[in-house]
């Protein structure tokens, strides 16, 4: 089995990418990983919906050519999903695909493209996290899935 993490941005601040590391390496017992960066499109003092929606969609069609297997966007407006759910989720589909891409938008969010072409759009909750910091989220709760899914204890 495999994690695909599409993820827009790069991780510059190092405890981030400490602890992406670390969720990893735990999650390598269970599955490989796969971290596909996408660039980021310059969105400070953007004025209108509008250039908002045009640096959602530039960033799109950088995301949809490497979609591949199950896709799941993370969306705040997706469905809302405990780890449990999360997990039963994998494993149900694991018998169709071997591989999970999980796709995170930059701070604007994801492009209308790339939520229609997701199998799912999952949400872990209405707060606002940045999205760095929102990729060792996603890699915590897809280790937690794992440990729920193979019985291996887990501190909560």
């Amino acid at each position: 089995m495999k994690f695909r993490i599409v993820a827009v941005g790069k991780i510059k601040e190092a405890y981030l990418r400490d602890a992406v590391s670390e969720y990893v390496k735990r999650i390598s017992r269970f599955a490989s990983v796969e971290i596909v960066e996408i660039d980021e499109c310059l969105s400070r003092g953007l004025q209108g919906e509008a250039e908002i929606e045009r640096v959602k969609k530039q960033e799109g069609e950088a995301i949809l050519p490497v979609l591949s297997g199950c896709v799941v966007a993370m969306d705040i407006d997706g469905t809302l999903v405990d780890s449990v759910q999360l997990s039963k989720h994998i494993e149900e589909q694991k018998q169709y695909n071997s591989t999970f891409t999980f796709v995170i938008g930059g701070s604007n969010g994801l492009s209308d493209e790339v939520k229609r072409r997701a199998d799912k759009r999952y949400s872990f909750g209405k707060i606002t996290l940045p999205h760095q910091l929102f990729r060792v989220v996603l890699l915590e709760q897809l280790y937690r899935a794992c440990c729920i899914e193979h019985n291996v204890q887990y501190h909560k």
